[in-house]
């Protein structure tokens, strides 16, 4: 072969690995960086704009949708004109190859009101919560352990011998009356409903044992992001996981309670602040019911004496293209009142892939930074506000500064 022909078998196979890297660079970058879905208010024009790679063009089908791709219209950007209703984008390569489809949703203009209220907050488990496996000495002062290879951290025991469990306390009740004859158990392990059988064994302080460790429920202190019109909240911004299986509590129903904050441990490098306080369950501090716990917060209805208790004002809900770079204001009622403090937001990713750290914020204002340090655990769930619209709420802060943390877009919240 001359030297000629492999200068010109080079320059092809350059020519193709450079057409592979390109179009893996925008499948990437159309995959993570555009999102798949637009919340749009209904009457109102919505202009934003995508930042496409070369050779990527939208199209719509859709004569409500004016793609910019006219000599007047910068390329890449959308204007939204329609009433309420669903509506696509297509995102072609060459105008030949989709790319991607991006639903665009015109819904009715919402309103919320931006909390940022600390409350108790107490989670009952939809059935009884398999923590790990444990030894137990027998009767003989042998070491057993009976539920290893049967029961999993994250099980949920639903039913022994047929009958329901309410808590614990009836499963240990159970197990006690079985006088050392197996049981049967009905567990929920994912998406699965197993029938399991495990023999009890009779302990050397002469009650019967699963070897197992359980849990029922679960309580803490968070922030409410927002109440709607319709008295429903939104609090944290993030679910609440168990504390040794770190999964996600699958829960019954849950209650919040009024709630004290009785002293603020500032954060410091390598390990987050704290607020401390404590949670009133007595008569008449009920302060809503929970009914949902999923990645994106914690959900439910208030009732009237929270109600009373809130002093702002409803505001627009700005969804996720409204958000940008700059000045915002996160609500707290961390120095014992209801307060707006300025922060700056540092990043937006409109398409990231944990739908609770869409944006990075850092604590700017001299006060909260006096006070806390910035962000401190407990603090998830307060109110971010941005040109005068609920725009999201704090989920997370950085264990190295925190001053700085992650925050939720606050359409995720509100389409949990």
């Amino acid at each position: 072969m001359t030297r000629k022909r492999k200068f010109r078998k080079s320059l092809a196979w350059l020519f193709w690995l450079s057409l592979i890297l390109m179009a893996g660079f925008v499948w990437f970058y159309v995959t993570y960086t555009v999102p798949d879905r637009l919340n749009l208010a209904a009457n109102e024009e919505e202009v934003f704009h995508f930042s496409l790679p070369p050779g990527v063009t939208l199209e719509s089908d859709s004569e409500e949708v004016v793609v910019g791709n006219g000599s007047n219209i910068p390329k890449g950007e959308v204007r939204i004109q329609a009433a309420e209703g669903s509506y696509s984008l297509g995102m072609k390569l060459f105008g030949l190859f989709e790319m991607k489809e991006i639903e665009v949703a015109v819904v009715d203009g919402m309103c919320a009101v931006p909390c940022g209220l600390p409350v108790g907050i107490y989670l009952k488990s939809n059935g009884v919560m398999v923590i790990g496996t444990g030894q137990i000495v027998n009767e003989a002062g042998n070491v057993v352990e009976p539920a290893f290879g049967v029961l999993k951290s994250g099980d949920y025991i639903e039913k022994i011998n047929g009958q329901g469990l309410k808590d614990k306390t009836d499963l240990i009740s159970a197990v006690n009356a079985c006088g050392g004859r197996p049981v049967r158990l009905e567990v929920r392990r994912g998406t699965e409903l197993l029938d399991l059988e495990l023999s009890p064994v009779l302990a050397e302080d002469g009650s019967y044992k699963l070897g197992a460790w359980v849990r029922d429920d679960t309580q803490g202190i968070g922030t409410v992001t927002y109440v709607d019109l319709n008295g429903r909240f939104g609090a944290l911004g993030h679910g609440i996981s168990d504390s040794d299986t770190g999964q996600l509590v699958d829960i019954e129903e849950g209650e919040l309670y009024e709630t004290q904050i009785l002293g603020i441990e500032k954060g410091v490098s390598g390990k987050p602040g704290v607020m401390s306080g404590i949670i009133y369950y007595g008569q008449g501090t009920r302060l809503g019911e929970v009914t949902a716990n999923t990645d994106e917060g914690i959900f439910g209805t208030v009732n009237e004496k929270f109600l009373r208790s809130m002093k702002s004002a409803a505001i627009p809900i700005g969804f996720k293209q409204d958000v940008h770079k700059g000045t915002a204001y996160i609500r707290s009622d961390v120095s014992g009142e209801v307060r707006d403090y300025e922060i700056e937001i540092q990043k937006v990713d409109y398409s990231s892939l944990q739908k609770n750290k869409g944006m990075v914020i850092q604590v700017t204002d001299p006060k909260l930074l006096n006070l806390t340090g910035g962000i401190v655990q407990g603090m998830s769930g307060s109110p971010i506000m941005q040109d005068g619209k609920l725009v999201g709420a704090v989920t997370h802060v950085f264990i190295q500064d925190s001053t700085r943390g992650y925050g939720i877009f606050i359409e995720n919240m509100l389409s949990h």
